[in-house]
């Protein structure tokens, strides 16, 4: 009795065989979700695809519309429309050599006094500034990105501007003014407004985009290396030149071209304190103008024809100029990490 009950459970259980229907209904059901996935997966590669194609013909129907709109100035001014300094709109005569040096000039500034502010701030977030003292302070420094331009424009006509001409450039114009060949950059009248003041406006601008950009890119370094190179006795400051900004350089270079781009196009900032006057002058406290100021300054009452066709054809150099800042960068970028790939 008790051999035939351990037999029996010794005896593995036989499970039901499903059958044939059973089968090919599974089979339908694991068929028709490959189908749903499948169709999901083609909609959804479309669908980004179409998103991405439409910021590429944004993009040319802008360069388009550029192109067509200052064939007429190219046409009667030629390639000296670049190099010419008149800007006559009484005498329909027009030429884009101030506003091109005004945009150059007033961005080379903001960008020789933001990158080292930018990149001194964000050193400190990450390395050297206390716990609970970072976010707060972090925060900050990102709110200032969120300030309209035309509030920093308001505040440096009526507030900056002033205390600038009052203070800032008589010193200037005493003490690097008596300079050989530099003098002549800070000579002149000491009116506040100008090519100077606007790149500073500019600088106050571009600081907390480039300086979020970096201090992102720096908090992204691997502690392990940092830790390693305190080990071997590294300073603070060797640490961030030899393994903090070697490790970032890319993401360095773009945050800087992010606040450059910035400067290049900037409107309303610039329109108030830059002075909005057609003239060049070797002296940066002396009013001038830009690309940007020049379009927001006449475009909505420019009269159709050459004039607006020269509006058109200042927009489409500011374009150039972007994408020539854009691409060189994008370059030394390759040949950088090329040189390090051949040591």
């Amino acid at each position: 009795m008790s051999s035939h009950s351990t037999t029996a459970e010794a005896e593995p259980a036989v499970l039901p065989r499903k059958s044939d229907a059973e089968t090919a209904l599974s089979e339908e059901t694991l068929a028709r979700a490959m189908r749903r996935q499948r169709l999901q997966d083609f909609f959804f590669h479309k669908i980004t695809f179409s998103f991405a194609l439409l910021v590429l013909l944004v993009l040319a129907g802008i360069i388009v519309s550029l192109i067509i709109g200052s064939i007429p100035a190219f046409k009667a001014f030629g390639l000296g429309f670049i190099t010419t300094v008149e800007w006559d709109p009484v005498n329909d005569v027009y030429g884009a050599a101030i506003a091109i040096a005004g945009t150059l000039i007033t961005s080379a500034i903001a960008l020789l006094i933001a990158f080292p502010v930018s990149f001194g701030i964000a050193l400190f977030l990450t390395e050297i500034c206390p716990g609970w003292l970072r976010r707060p302070l972090g925060t900050a420094v990102e709110l200032l990105a969120g300030v309209p331009s035309i509030i920093y424009g308001m505040w440096g006509l009526f507030v900056f501007a002033p205390w600038f001409g009052d203070h800032v450039q008589p010193l200037l114009k005493s003490t690097l003014g008596a300079l050989p060949y530099v003098g002549k950059l800070f000579s002149g009248p000491t009116m506040g407004i100008g090519m100077l003041t606007a790149g500073v406006i500019l600088s106050v601008m571009i600081i907390p985009f480039i300086s979020s950009v970096m201090r992102d890119v720096f908090e992204v370094v691997p502690a392990v290396l940092k830790e390693s190179a305190y080990a071997l006795g590294c300073t603070q400051w060797e640490v961030v030149r030899k393994v903090v900004l070697p490790y970032t350089r890319v993401g360095v270079v773009g945050g800087v071209m992010l606040g450059l781009g910035r400067a290049l196009g900037e409107t309303m900032a610039v329109t108030f304190v830059i002075g909005n006057a057609q003239q060049l002058s070797a002296s940066l406290f002396m009013p001038g103008n830009s690309i940007a100021s020049t379009l927001a300054n006449e475009f909505a009452e420019a009269t159709p024809g050459l004039h607006v066709s020269s509006l058109y054809a200042l927009g489409l150099i500011l374009f150039m100029i972007t994408f020539i800042v854009l691409a060189a960068a994008k370059l030394l970028l390759v040949a950088v990490q090329k040189r390090e790939g051949a040591k």
